[in-house]
């Protein structure tokens, strides 16, 4: 960046608005936008209401169509060792095979997706085919417990959960879909089907006319999807509060205004450089800074970001040989330096 923080500050403080629009105009859209911040109904704010894009073509196809679709979007590392890259062609495939599966399963816009699922790429391809389709998702951190679950599945009431059979942790395997289903044994649910990804190979009972195999249904539709524009107070996800301190309350973020922000600060507060830099985000896409900036910052902005399955509490030659630039959650943060050598 040529600018530097001090006068990003005047010139945002000199022009707020027209700030933001320069910000915004770095997406893709659909419809462009004539207005930029509307306090008409405050204190509730709407961003870019009048403009219409689509989150996901601005993470994933508008770089394929610029020229870009063989650079690596996600280099992926399991924990057990094994790894896998995804360039921006075939991220847009896995995404729209991800769309059509949920577009066959009678899910339309506005309708409510909860997605417990540890750090894989079909973490990732969940989200932004929801993004694509006008799905809410609510992304449930994979390490709470089922009643939590329940609670958010309720509270947003989804139709979908995507989970996987287990998850690694420290180099063991262990369950995860059966959380799944002791939340949802909890009496009536609105959650009409379940997409299970097979991570570990656990033994996993299914339940008959509800719960479908990843690899049986998303890995064999069609990778062709074309993404349809929605308003830019469309609402983009649900993330809910730990719930520490009283029931989780859930946070909705819309989609022009958010992608914005998103994308404008990991462009600036990383420096990103596409196509030079290798970037990484030590967080989980259960927390609203893995949303922002292992999902739709770094995506919106072309980044190439290495994800890491489990949690990296001690340096790793795997991922952090691999990264230029990267950041990280002040828990895990903490962590580190816990467990540094003295």
């Amino acid at each position: 960046m040529t600018d530097t923080s001090s006068a990003l500050y005047d010139r945002a403080a000199a022009d707020r608005e027209g700030f933001w629009a320069e910000q915004a105009n770095r997406l893709h859209w659909h419809r462009p936008f004539t207005r930029v911040l509307d306090w008409d109904d405050a204190p509730f704010a709407e961003w870019f209401a009048d403009g219409k894009l689509n989150v996901a073509y601005n993470c994933v196809d508008r770089h394929v169509l610029d020229g870009h679709g063989e650079r690596v979007a996600i280099h992926w590392e399991g924990e057990p060792g094994d790894s896998r890259d995804l360039t921006y062609a075939e991220l847009l495939a896995e995404v729209s095979r991800a769309a059509n599966t949920f577009t066959g399963l009678g899910l339309t816009a506005g309708d409510r997706v909860a997605i417990y699922m540890p750090m894989v790429p079909e973490a990732i391809v969940a989200m932004l085919a929801c993004a694509r389709l006008g799905l809410v998702h609510s992304v449930v951190f994979a390490g709470f417990s089922a009643s939590a679950l329940r609670q958010r599945v309720d509270d947003a009431g989804a139709r979908l959960v995507i989970t996987t059979d287990g998850q690694w942790r420290r180099g063991s395997a262990a369950p995860l879909k059966p959380a799944v289903d002791e939340a949802l044994a909890e009496g009536d649910s609105t959650v009409e089907h379940v997409i299970v990804v097979r991570r570990t190979g656990i033994d996993t009972p299914m339940v008959s006319g509800r719960d479908l195999w990843w690899h049986e249904t998303v890995s064999l539709a069609s990778p062709e999807h074309e993404a349809q524009p929605f308003d830019a107070e469309h609402p983009l996800f649900i993330l809910y509060t730990s719930g520490t301190t009283g029931k989780p309350k859930g946070i909705l973020h819309t989609s022009g205004g958010y992608l914005t922000q998103a994308a404008y600060t990991h462009n600036v507060v990383f420096d990103h450089r596409p196509g030079q830099d290798v970037y990484w985000c030590t967080a989980d896409i259960g927390w609203v800074t893995g949303h922002s900036y292992i999902v739709y910052g770094p995506l919106a902005n072309g980044a190439t970001e290495v994800v890491y399955e489990d949690t990296p509490t001690s340096p790793t030659n795997t991922a952090t040989g691999r990264s230029s630039k990267s950041t990280a959650s002040p828990s895990i943060t903490r962590r580190r330096r816990w467990s540094a050598p003295s």
